[in-house]
């Protein structure tokens, strides 16, 4: 992938502060002296096995990229593929789980779009705030700078010892407990 947007051009718009040329966890575009808008966009398949559980985690993902800006979510769109032949009810789980995590971050989910397919994916568009100056970035980091862990490391791993059957269950419940919580906390903590 990183060789495909290499070669791509760069934006030319003055007001683009944040693009694709880093890998940062979202785009910045400011609107004026004092507001950015931060966005992003992104999609999982399922990490859990309890539909409510996976799209709590879903939508906690996409918020955190908002998070590791230093932005405040406003609204979202959520992004769903979901089989034709599929449990409904199982959706409306996926989809309530969502809906809980962005009320607890107070994002308004506005609409989205879905797809018919084979393979359960869910995730969201999310647009925040930021201050044009208070941008974080993943890029320029010097020796004394805080490093932030918003939530413990390890549940990646977890999630892969999952999907080849060897994880034990309170691996799982902590991991998908953690996935599922919001990072705006962790910003919160910061002197800034």
């Amino acid at each position: 992938m990183d060789s495909v947007l290499s070669r791509l051009p760069r934006p030319t718009d003055a007001n683009v502060l944040v693009g694709f040329e880093t890998n940062d966890d979202a785009a910045v575009y400011r609107l004026n002296d004092e507001t950015a808008l931060v966005q992003t966009v992104d999609l999982l398949t399922p990490v859990a096995d309890d539909p409510f559980t996976y799209g709590q985690i879903a939508a906690a993902n996409s918020l955190s990229d908002v998070y590791a800006m230093g932005g405040r979510p406003i609204s979202a769109l959520s992004i769903l593929a979901y089989p034709a032949s599929g449990d409904f009810e199982v959706l409306e789980q996926i989809l309530q789980g969502g809906l809980s995590v962005m009320a607890k971050a107070s994002c308004a989910l506005v609409g989205g779009h879905s797809i018919a397919d084979d393979q359960i994916k869910l995730g969201y568009a999310v647009t925040g705030l930021i201050h044009p100056a208070k941008v974080w970035r993943n890029v320029g980091a010097r020796p004394g700078d805080v490093l932030l862990l918003t939530k413990p490391l390890g549940s990646g791993v977890i999630s892969t010892a999952l999907k080849h059957g060897n994880a034990e269950e309170s691996w799982v419940s902590a991991a998908t407990q953690t996935m599922a919580g919001l990072n705006r906390h962790a910003a919160d903590a910061l002197p800034i």
